[in-house]
């Protein structure tokens, strides 16, 4: 074999051998980088959080994260405060300024179970192992994902969007329904009027709802005569409420009652 031959034949196996190098070294980092969605925390330790966070946090931040006196540590807020910092950030944000009255007091421990908390919030899934101090700065925050709904059962707290319909014997029935979606309570929504106070809740799904498709569930709506029903009749209705499920049919509860179109044309 000729000596320039196999010259350039080791040039090219370095040049490969170094490629591929750099190649399994570029892998290595992406899978080493680490981010709030690779499973940080544990659900046993967001369910501690969650208790702390009940006591100690909510009533600055609301039950649901939504923000009140203290900011919203969800959706839009959460991702422009902390979205693409380490997670250590967060972590110091709220360890050495929160509870408000009383800044540092929980214990690093406690404090890590409620970051774990804030994750699982913004719909970050859990993992095996527990979020821990060490190497917070190398897990990064990212922009938080929507929480899958909850599943449908008997009791849940339902949305439905159809067509107000006049059923026999004085009853009133919500026809060529939509699937019920479940509806997460929250601070305000627990304050909206019941059956008894017949005054419409705000919806603040009304849009989407207006949107929504009917479909083909049929709803026997148990107290829509506290809504002055015959106004209604014929509109397309977003109700909200608690499901029950019959053998024979489904009975809604009415929390909130309003008129998404005046015709259930579509």
């Amino acid at each position: 074999m000729p000596r320039s031959f196999r010259f350039h034949s080791l040039r090219m196996f370095t040049v490969v051998a170094s490629l591929i190098l750099a190649a399994t070294a570029y892998i290595g980092a992406q899978d080493s980088a680490r981010t709030v969605a690779s499973g940080v925390y544990t659900d046993v330790q967001a369910a501690r959080g969650a208790l702390t966070y009940d006591t100690a946090c909510s009533g600055c931040h609301r039950a649901d994260l939504g923000g009140a006196t203290g900011p919203a540590l969800t959706d839009r807020r959460f991702a422009r405060d902390f979205a693409g910092k380490d997670l250590k950030t967060l972590f110091m944000k709220i360890s050495t300024s929160m509870p408000q009255n009383n800044p540092g007091s929980l214990g690093e421990n406690v404090y890590l179970d409620v970051v774990a908390h804030i994750l699982k919030e913004n719909g970050f899934p859990a993992g095996q192992s527990e979020l821990i101090a060490d190497g917070l700065d190398a897990i990064q925050v990212i922009a938080g994902r929507p929480k899958p709904p909850p599943p449908v059962g008997d009791f849940s707290y339902v949305e439905v969007v159809g067509c107000l319909t006049a059923g026999p014997q004085n009853t009133w029935m919500l026809t060529r329904a939509s699937e019920p979606v479940v509806v997460v309570l929250t601070a305000a929504a627990a304050a909206a009027p019941s059956a008894a106070s017949p005054a419409p809740a705000a919806n603040p799904a009304e849009e989407s709802a207006a949107a929504k498709r009917l479909g083909g569930q049929t709803f026997h709506l148990l107290d829509a005569m506290a809504y002055a029903p015959e106004t209604h009749k014929g509109q397309k209705m977003a109700v909200r409420g608690l499901l029950i499920k019959l053998a024979d049919e489904q009975r809604m509860t009415i929390s909130s009652f309003d008129m998404v179109a005046p015709t259930c044309t579509e």
